[in-house]
């Protein structure tokens, strides 16, 4: 719906409008050619939106999450678990092997490289789940098991939010261990705990029962079968892939029971400890970690009912993560080029509103920091392609939570251009339609862009490298939906053409 247009005004054909604009009320007036004069024009049009349930989302971040909570704004239950591999550092080395002091017994001069070997132990070993930020009570009582998983997740696979590893990478013979644990480790002391420089969060899994491999030979923990087999084939370590396919295939863990506490681990680490000689006798340690290299996915569990239930409040639309609900919102391509089909659609700057929650509690999920907008039906080709954003067919949001609501669009999130999308959706129309009169119908999506909260990595150059599914707590409401009782969400716009005057 058209709301209101502004009055034409004239400049200087040199000007240039830039998508960083924050007000269209300031275009000034310039006059030094009366044969060629550039009209600049601005309008204003309504959108119209609604929420989005989704059953999953694809998961490979480098972030996995590890729990289970109460959401207290619809009192569904979120469950999280994870599964992560470990990777190894290229043409990775232990000490040679003469040189290990962990050792079921002595080495003697007849002992040949075998024997060598079945005598190495690994003093120690553990998994541990680094976490630097978490949901919810850190006190809550926790139970997960950690599952070896009986073959590595494949490179070329697409792993979404709902797939169950269980199904298909985790057997009945495999190691399974159990962990009951807190957040905070009562066993660290206070003062240890509040040393940053020397302590991280962690959830520590022991690995120190006897171990029996896929060959059914048993080892008295999983650090000596890791560490005989480097004796054994060195090549296995070469590099990350080698390790999991031949040694390692990575770890599922998943919540049995517990209520209140989500991790978000950051780096999940297999460590080994053992024992060697130089000038002295020393401790060495040996750690594996998940990294970006290494696949890490998120399963995730949601009561879809009563995201269905939030999703058919038309009073506004929502987005909540992990995996739940987007907004959808329809662009008015259409009612923006009508009349203007031959003027430069220069800018048209889009802002969502932010509604206050309507539960208050101290557990509140946080707001998205981050979205993304895309056409409706690029959804999965988006992420699967690993695609960054270009401003032309995606946009980035980033959410203004300044303190003090006379704040410049406070509480919004400000897509300043998407001009590029509007032209781009009204050229693939026309395209559409002059090869296909019934085009449109195949299309019904053809004017439709999703808005999902995200997960973005930048460089140095503070250039966008990467972007995921934000796979974090959050929840918000937009002003939106068919029966929005707010003022409407709308699109500012700026057009330009020339008027040649032909009088002499």
């Amino acid at each position: 719906m058209k709301l209101k247009f502004f009055s034409v005004v004239t400049i200087v054909s040199a000007m240039m409008f830039t998508a960083c604009d924050e007000t269209t009320d300031t275009i000034g007036t310039s006059l030094t050619d009366n044969m060629d004069m550039l009209e600049v024009s601005t309008d204003t049009f309504e959108l119209t939106s609604k929420s989005v349930v989704v059953d999953s989302v694809l998961s490979r971040n480098t972030t996995g999450y590890l729990g289970k909570i109460k959401d207290p704004e619809t009192g569904n239950y979120i469950t999280c678990d994870f599964m992560a591999q470990f990777g190894t550092l290229e043409d990775y080395e232990l000490p040679e092997i003469d040189s290990i002091a962990s050792l079921s017994e002595a080495f003697n001069e007849n002992d040949s490289r075998e024997d060598m070997i079945n005598k190495i132990v690994a003093d120690s070993c553990h998994i541990r789940l680094f976490y630097t930020s978490y949901y919810g009570d850190s006190l809550a009582t926790m139970n997960m098991t950690a599952y070896e998983m009986s073959k590595p997740m494949e490179e070329n696979k697409k792993y979404y939010s709902n797939f169950d590893p269980k199904e298909e990478y985790v057997g009945n013979d495999g190691m399974k261990i159990n962990k009951t644990y807190t957040l905070v480790d009562l066993s660290i002391s206070d003062d240890e705990r509040a040393d940053e420089s020397s302590y991280t969060p962690n959830i520590k899994i022991n690995l120190n029962q006897p171990y029996t491999d896929k060959n059914g030979k048993t080892y008295n923990n999983f650090g000596t079968y890791i560490m005989r087999k480097y004796y054994e084939n060195p090549e296995y370590f070469k590099n990350s892939y080698n390790f999991i396919h031949n040694v390692c295939p990575g770890f599922y863990f998943e919540i049995n029971d517990g209520l209140g506490s989500m991790a978000y681990v950051s780096v999940s680490q297999l460590n080994i400890y053992f024992k060697y000689k130089s000038d002295s006798t020393y401790i060495g340690t040996s750690t594996f970690a998940g990294t970006e290299e290494v696949l890490q996915t998120t399963n995730i569990v949601n009561d879809d009912k009563s995201l269905d239930n939030l999703a058919e409040d038309n009073t506004c639309t929502y987005l909540k993560t992990p995996s739940a609900i987007f907004t959808e919102l329809t662009l008015p391509v259409d009612e923006v080029r009508r009349g203007h089909e031959n003027d430069t659609l220069n800018t048209a700057k889009l802002v969502l509103t932010r509604l206050n929650n309507k539960t208050h509690s101290e557990y509140a999920l946080d707001v998205p920091t981050t979205l993304l907008m895309i056409p409706s039906d690029s959804i999965n080709s988006f992420f699967e392609n690993e695609d960054i954003v270009d401003y032309q067919r995606s946009f980035i949001a980033t959410y203004d939570g300044a303190s003090s609501s006379s704040a410049h669009n406070y509480n919004t999130y400000t897509f300043d251009n998407i001009s590029g999308m509007i032209s781009s959706m009204y050229n693939a129309k026309n395209t559409g339609l002059a090869d296909n009169p019934n085009w449109i119908d195949e299309h019904e999506n053809w004017n439709k862009v999703v808005i999902i909260p995200v997960s973005v990595t930048t460089n140095s150059s503070s250039q966008i490298v990467k972007v995921v599914h934000d796979m974090s707590l959050t929840s918000t409401r937009l002003v939106g939906g068919s029966a929005n009782p707010n003022a409407p969400i709308t699109l500012t716009v700026v057009y330009s053409k020339f008027n040649h005057n032909d009088g002499r």
